[in-house]
């Protein structure tokens, strides 16, 4: 790689040239990441505002009405698509336009609330897959600051509090039924994390308890960083390659927690070394290197560490890399 994005400011607005341009049907993270990272962009430059052309590429999925969002899923197949309107708070903030908050809510109120039968309801996983993490932190905590409605941050709560996979050492499982310590499950654990705590109020009560489980799971990640700043495929497998979308959430999330004060000055080190790794790996073209593809449960650790990667422009990667250079600029300004 020979791009020179060491400036955590240049890389964000060459990745925002790159990625934030499309949302296929299904709607997907993947993208709607990367559009609410050119949002947040131009929140901390001003420069060349993208809510229009936003607007134009969001358009044709509204239209669709839920069919958005492809067929009904369960577990993170489904959540995974409703997490692609990540971006809906923040084109609602910029327009003023009502309808982008609106689905927004109506994504949030298809999870179901839990009881205490079902702490973990519909469309969240009894098996624990840490995707729903990020993809049930970053909806409902949105619908909750855009509303103020405590149901749903009672819904992300009791889900993350019931979460029984977290392992002694501070790990998380990828699921119940793949014990497996893969990297970008992990990054979704923290990222999930960190997202609830960017919405839930300093006196809800239990704020502190899931504020234990989350620095307990980064020192824990911290134990595993690479010299290169990087985080594996498997993160505590030092055979694995250096995976690119892990080490970019896991690094969103310390960043975030360093600007919102969460997380004390020790981890600055830890935070700059991740971008560093991210940067050296990123190309003149963001391009980007081993971005391990799509994986849903694996059978065995061996499928994990065998699985395949990217090298070159993914959405995936693209986006996270993305929020990730957003926030180290907003750190680096604050």
């Amino acid at each position: 790689m020979s791009g020179d994005f060491s400036d955590p400011l240049t890389a964000a607005k060459r990745l925002a040239d790159v990625y934030g341009h499309v949302l296929d049907a299904p709607v997907v993270y993947t993208q709607g990441v990367a559009l609410s990272g050119r949002l947040r962009l131009h929140e901390l430059t001003g420069e060349g505002d993208p809510s229009a052309d936003i607007e134009r590429i969001v358009a044709p999925r509204l239209a669709e009405g839920d069919a958005m969002f492809g067929e009904p899923g369960t577990g993170a197949g489904g959540t995974a698509n409703f997490a692609g309107v990540c971006w809906a708070d923040e084109l609602h903030e910029a327009t003023g336009d009502d309808k982008y908050r609106d689905l927004l809510v109506r994504t949030a109120d298809r999870f179901e609330s839990p009881s205490d039968e079902t702490p973990i309801a519909p469309p969240l996983d009894t098996d624990i897959r840490v995707e729903d993490f990020f993809f049930a932190g970053t909806v409902l905590g949105r619908a909750f600051a855009s509303t103020g409605d405590e149901r749903y941050l009672d819904v992300l709560v009791t889900f993350l509090l019931a979460a029984d996979t977290q392992q002694p050492d501070g790990l998380w499982w990828h699921c119940k039924a793949s014990p497996f310590y893969w990297g970008r499950g992990n990054a979704f654990a923290a990222m999930g994390f960190g997202e609830t705590l960017t919405y839930l109020p300093m006196d809800h009560p239990d704020r502190d308890r899931l504020l234990e489980s989350h620095v307990r799971h980064l020192q824990a990640l911290r134990q595993h960083q690479d010299e290169s700043g990087m985080w594996r495929q498997v993160v505590d497998r030092p055979d694995s390659y250096l995976e690119h979308s892990a080490t970019s959430m896991i690094g969103y999330t310390i960043a975030r927690g360093l600007r919102l004060g969460w997380l004390d000055s020790e981890w600055r080190d830890v935070v700059d070394a991740a971008w560093s790794g991210i940067a050296a790996r990123i190309g003149p073209d963001c391009e980007l290197e081993h971005v391990c593809v799509g994986t849903g449960p694996q059978p065995d650790l061996e499928s994990y560490l065998e699985r395949p990667y990217s090298d070159g422009q993914d959405d995936r990667g693209g986006s996270m890399a993305l929020w990730f250079a957003v926030e180290m600029a907003r750190l680096g300004q604050a």
